[in-house]
């Protein structure tokens, strides 16, 4: 017999004293295969969680940490795959061997290594975190014990790892805890050895709540220096990346160009889940991308007849029906009309917020989808029942039962709310309401949470006291008291958070959903003067967003937009092309020629001229009309409007847009299409709006109370009614408010019969619209067109004409008018205070030498 060697007599020697010291060591040593490779395989042949659990209850003894997380990992495969979640979630839940293979799991966990660990962590929670849903419980210890052995480790895992046990994190919902912020500063402190992006791109979203405006700004930079790096089907980056930037609320343009070039050319692989996340990405940020709406449309419109299932079905309506023509919008209105009664609440709130997008006033489906919510009240937070509000008082919903409950329930979480972003919400929705009045608890709810407040908190709150005051009138005295009290308090907290401002940068932060024309006049004051102390940071990065809001303002600060108009002149290299149209927009709006105005708008326009064959087509519908406003014409910027193939671009995305986003595209491109003729006949730009504008006169009113005094003073001025003219269409469809004829000698001629009644429009243009109107007149008489301004026509802070106004004011004098305009503030002044001071107005006005009486 062959005897053994001495070091195999040796080495089983050992093995055996170590038995005896570690028996448990030994029975895992022992009975653990030499290979994973046959388990890993066997589970892999499983087609059911029956077979699944079999083969954990023949192999519990021996399942290695890998192959217990491979046993996760295939039950989570086949749990993907069922249509019942709900009743196969019971199934898997109640089954002993998942209880097994939960235990076997927090037994092993420490033995695994990082990639195991935070695969098994990933696995475990996807299925555990399904399965509590419904089984209501709030944690489970394994995934407790998994995440701190997880953060024990966290200083070696390598991005990709920290990029999945990041995601883990998110499912719990942790994106402000201390161990998301410690993989925020692991992030930080290697950014500059990065060099994989997918992984970065899903831990941006992840530590998107807990970076800084700097640190933000630092990601932007890497991903753009990545960004070349990933392959052009990588639509999951592009969409973490889009996710990252409405997370941080920063419209970033030159990205999300890149991430929608992406997606363009992906489309075909996008599912409904994608397009969805997509397109509310595009509306957050208030990025236009026509070229992929209209593809998404297509892709979206195939689907219809394919989601059978409400969860599914509400998803498509809301992606599409914002985009839908209109046949796939009654389709999807009466498919949706059969479904409605198996509604969850978020999904009645979907729905609700796309038929305001949609601004459909379908009744009946109007009801069905209130019933399902009236169903819910009680369970919307007060976020979502500011939506429900905002959405049916758009929507012209009335239903007094639903508001009494709605109102019921606002003050009720109003009375036990201290945070103040949730304090504002709740008076916001209240202030909606068919009543919205306060009571004394709700006035000093407010009075408590003003210290802590932001500047759209107290705008927010401003805007609803102001509409209380106008609604309350059987409140008088005390309650109108108060609320005034209350205005006064906002203005002084208002004042001291803007005094206290030390950057732009923060300030831009609560710029970005404020709204100028709904500021307080004494705010608006105090924060134009804030940003003129910080003028000299507006710079190539924030330019853009200064300019919208000063657009908003309708408040004239020369010093603001001079700075504007030399950072764009200075910087423009630097600036995204696709600002411009914001950065000329506040010129626009208020009327106002910087120093260097044609060096600006030449700078400006020439940045643009390579993109305009790519700029959505009501954006620069929007930029020629401003421009139009400023007297400028560029003439590339003309032929690339007024052509075929463009006008075609712009009637699809009309139908795309909703009815009142494209009258209002509609209206800037009549207007631009009456200034070009107008005022630059030698581009022989033809008049193409005569049926447009006929169709739109059609709904306009007739005069207000003081253009009718104002008529019937003109009416005596002038020597009878028949030698005024009210509500005149002129060629090219201006609206004059008054018209009167002075012939030579300055005596005014009758109208005869073809006057109008008081308050009434006439039904067509008296004139040719090719013809000017002085040519018709007597020789040396002359038409005068009497202008009333008011509020919307004037800056806030003086009465300086606004664009629009002014604008007009060339056009009439190019049809031969003398052009008088009348300021509200001047009419309603003390000085004007009588009728007799104001016929003496009229008088000079018309009589005299003054050219305008603004």
């Amino acid at each position: 017999m062959k005897k053994t060697p001495v070091f195999l007599e040796s080495l089983v020697t050992n093995m055996l004293r170590l038995r005896a010291i570690c028996p448990f060591s030994w029975r895992v040593f022992q009975f653990r295969p030499i290979s994973c490779e046959p388990l890993i395989i066997q589970m892999n042949k499983c087609t059911d969680e029956e077979q699944m659990f079999g083969f954990i209850e023949r192999n519990k003894a021996i399942l290695s940490e890998k192959q217990v997380g491979c046993a996760f990992d295939m039950l989570w495969k086949l749990q993907k795959q069922k249509t019942s979640l709900l009743k196969n979630a019971e199934y898997v839940r109640d089954h002993p061997q998942f209880l097994t293979l939960h235990n076997l799991a927090t037994n092993k966990f420490k033995l695994m290594n990082d990639d195991t660990l935070v695969n098994v962590l990933y696995v475990t929670q996807q299925i555990l975190s399904f399965l509590l849903r419904f089984a209501g419980e709030a944690h489970d210890p394994l995934v407790e014990a998994l995440v701190t052995e997880a953060w024990r480790r966290l200083e070696r895992f390598d991005i990709k790892l920290l990029s999945e046990f990041s995601s883990c994190l998110a499912d719990q919902h942790l994106y402000f805890s201390p161990l998301m912020g410690k993989i925020a500063d692991i992030v930080h402190r290697n950014l500059e050895t990065t060099q994989d992006l997918s992984s970065l791109s899903v831990l941006m979203v992840n530590i998107s709540s807990l970076i800084s405006r700097h640190f933000q700004q630092q990601l932007v930079n890497k991903t753009e220096l990545l960004f070349d790096t990933i392959d052009s089907s990588e639509v999951n980056v592009a969409k973490s990346i889009a996710k990252f930037l409405r997370n941080v609320r920063y419209r970033y343009q030159p990205l999300l160009e890149r991430c929608n070039n992406v997606f363009l050319s992906n489309v075909d692989h996008l599912d409904l889940d994608s397009i969805s996340k997509i397109l509310s990405v595009y509306k957050f940020l208030q990025f236009n991308s026509f070229e992929f709406i209209i593809m998404a449309k297509k892709k979206l419109t195939e689907m219809i007849p394919l989601c059978n299932h409400p969860a599914s079905f509400v998803k498509l309506f809301v992606a599409l029906g914002p985009i839908a023509g209109p046949e796939e919008k009654k389709q999807l209105k009466s498919t949706m009309l059969l479904m409605s009664e198996d509604l969850t609440g978020e999904q009645a709130l979907a729905v609700l917020g796309a038929m305001g997008d949609m601004e459909s006033r379908n009744s009946c489906l109007i009801k069905r989808v209130t019933s399902v919510l009236h169903k819910h009240l009680d369970g919307y937070k007060p976020l979502e029942l500011l939506k429900i509000t905002q959405e049916l008082t758009f929507l012209h919903f009335q239903r007094k039962e639903f508001f009494a409950k709605l109102r019921e329930l606002l003050l009720s979480y109003l009375k036990n709310s201290f945070i103040p972003t949730e304090v504002s919400v709740l008076v916001r929705a209240i202030s909606l309401l068919p009543s919205p009045h306060l009571d004394e608890v709700g006035i000093s709810r407010i009075e408590a949470v003003l210290p802590q407040c932001d500047l759209n908190n107290l705008s927010s709150f401003a805007t609803s006291v102001l509409r209380w005051i106008q609604h309350d009138h059987m409140y008088l005295d005390n309650m109108t008291a108060k609320q005034l009290k209350l205005l006064q308090k906002l203005d002084h907290y208002g004042r001291q958070r803007l005094q206290h401002s030390n950057s732009l940068d923060l300030l831009r932060k609560e710029l970005k959903s404020l709204k100028g024309n709904t500021f307080p006049e004494s705010l608006l004051e105090e924060m134009i003067a804030t940003l003129q102390h910080f003028m000299d940071d507006i710079n190539y990065i924030n330019v853009g967003e200064i300019a919208s809001f000063i657009s908003s303002t309708d408040y004239l600060s020369t010093l603001l937009l001079d700075r504007i108009a030399s950072v764009a002149v200075q910087q423009i290299e630097k600036i995204h092309p696709f600002t411009i149209p914001a950065i000329i927009r506040p010129f626009s709006v208020l009327n106002y020629d910087p120093p260097q105005r044609d060096e600006f708008l030449g700078t400006c326009v020439q940045h643009l001229n390579s993109y305009l064959g790519i700029l959505d087509p009501f954006i620069l519908v929007f930029l020629g009309f401003s421009l139009a406003t400023l007297e400028y014409f560029p003439e590339d910027l003309l032929k690339a409007i007024f052509n075929i193939k463009f006008l075609a671009r712009l009637d699809s995305q009309l139908e795309i847009l909703s009815p009142s986003r494209s009258a209002r595209v509609q209206f800037h491109l009549m207007e631009l299409n009456r200034s070009v003729c107008l005022e630059c006949p030698e581009f022989q730009i033809p008049w193409f709006h005569d049926r447009f504008c006929q169709q739109y006169n059609k709904g306009i009113g007739g005069m207000d109370g003081t253009q009718q005094q104002i008529f019937k003073m003109l009416a005596e001025v002038l020597g009878g009614i028949n030698c005024v003219k009210a509500s005149v269409l002129t060629p090219y469809y201006h609206k004059v408010d008054f018209e009167c004829i002075l012939d030579k000698r300055k005596k005014p001629l009758p109208y005869g019969s073809h006057n109008i009644a008081l308050g009434q429009l006439p039904e067509m243009p008296w004139e040719s619209n090719i013809e000017i109107v002085g040519s018709r007149l007597p020789p040396g008489a002359e038409r005068i067109a009497l202008e009333f301004l008011d509020s919307k026509a004037l800056c806030r802070n003086i009465p300086h004409m606004k664009g629009k106004s002014a604008m007009k004011k060339r056009h009439l004098e190019i049809l031969g008018y003398r052009v008088i305009q009348i300021s509200q503030f001047e009419w309603n002044s003390m000085a004007l205070s009588t009728k007799d001071a104001r016929m003496d107005y009229l008088r000079e006005c018309i009589f005299g030498e003054v050219k305008s009486c603004l």
